[in-house]
């Protein structure tokens, strides 16, 4: 598998960085108002303005790979139904009854129609209302007008996205621009989705992302576990991808390039891969799978709800394949529930507690500092 541009050019990147002990480094420091991750009223509009009007990937394909599978998930609180029908077409609705509001659906499965719990109402998998008891008292009622609420959405490199407003446009290419193209190269609809797990956390969902986004923390959090011992700290390979971003994290083997011939120059033998997705995904890919981190605001300035999946290269075929990589995301998931939200939390606290007028973001936290730039712009926030 290759990754976008010449595989050895970024493989060579990360060495000369392992070599030379360095790393990719924005032009100066950053200074961030506390109130960028504090402030309610900033909340409501990243939510109104950003989280519900830009295409969210709410669902990998692979989670609903069959006809007539489906997941329902919330989502800002939306509770989604996404399925997929009979044709193989992928659907999105707001998994809510036309008629008092309860919701037809609950878990996962196989199902072309969805019974209404309260009433009986029931909807095919494509969200036309097929039947409703009593019909008498629904006479003069058109039941095409009575079918589930439909999100605009898309299905596309190996993910299902979705604007969270009912009758609003979406234009995937615009959202991602060049990075779609980098997307593609992975062939994510031909993994094998294993599971997911999901919490939440006293920690600004911008906060959350930025510990994606950065190398510096690694031996301090991660020192005891796979992530500090195997990565090389404070040390990133960075490239823009207009909203997006990539960040290739140097293994400590990756010196084995300049000495061995035989060494693959493959990027992902020789570091980790993690991509930002605009606005709220992190997507960390690994010679066997893929995380997948959603993470969202959760009502507060300073509370988030996170979604931590995986999936896998080659699909589980038996038993022992599905042990192993259960063994294989017990271990991430540790990592990120464990150490990463073990510490964030803390983060939360000095945002709320704190009465300093600003954070300080470094040179080597360019990523970090991408986040907040474009973060910024959109919510209007000054930054020095």
């Amino acid at each position: 598998m290759t990754v976008r541009g010449d595989d050895e050019s970024l493989t060579a990147r990360g060495l000369r960085h392992a070599l030379d002990r360095t790393t990719d480094l924005a032009e100066r420091e950053l200074k961030v108002p506390l109130h960028y991750y504090s402030d309610p009223k900033i909340t409501e509009i990243e939510e109104s303005q950003i989280l519900r009007r830009v295409p969210l990937a709410v669902l990998p394909s692979a989670q609903v790979a069959g006809t007539n599978d489906y997941v329902v998930r919330s989502v800002l609180g939306d509770s989604l139904l996404i399925t997929r029908d009979g044709r193989g077409a992928a659907h999105v609705f707001l998994n809510y009854c036309r008629h008092r509001g309860a919701m037809p659906a609950c878990g996962s499965g196989t199902a072309s129609r969805f019974v209404c719990p309260y009433h009986a109402w029931t909807y095919k998998n494509t969200g036309e209302l097929l039947t409703m008891p009593g019909r008498a008292g629904f006479d003069s009622t058109d039941t095409r007008d009575y079918g589930l609420v439909e999100l605009p959405s898309e299905e596309r490199h190996g993910f299902i996205w979705a604007v969270l407003t009912a009758g609003a446009a979406i234009d995937l290419d615009a959202h991602l621009g060049d990075f779609g193209a980098e997307l593609a190269m992975w062939n994510y609809q031909s993994y094998g989705y294993h599971g997911e797990r999901e919490f939440g956390s006293e920690v600004s969902w911008k906060g959350a992302l930025e510990a994606f986004a950065e190398g510096y923390h690694f031996p301090f959090v991660h020192g005891e576990s796979l992530i500090g011992q195997n990565t090389l700290a404070n040390t990133m390979v960075y490239d823009e991808f207009g909203r997006h971003h990539r960040i290739g994290f140097p293994f400590n083997w990756i010196t084995n390039v300049a000495t061995d011939e035989t060494a693959s120059r493959e990027p992902l033998a020789n570091m980790g891969v993690i991509y930002w997705i605009y606005p709220n995904l992190i997507l960390a890919n690994s010679p066997v799978g893929v995380e997948i981190i959603d993470m969202l605001p959760d009502g507060e300035p300073t509370r988030c709800t996170v979604r931590h999946s995986w999936m896998a290269r080659m699909p589980a075929v038996d038993d022992d394949m599905r042990a192993g990589y259960q063994m294989i995301f017990d271990s991430v998931h540790a990592a990120v529930r464990d150490e990463d939200f073990a510490m964030l939390p803390q983060c939360g606290e000095g945002v709320r507690r704190g009465q300093h007028d600003h954070m300080l973001i470094g040179r080597n936290e360019i990523a970090v500092q991408h986040m907040i730039k474009v973060f910024a712009q959109e919510l209007g926030v000054a930054l020095a």
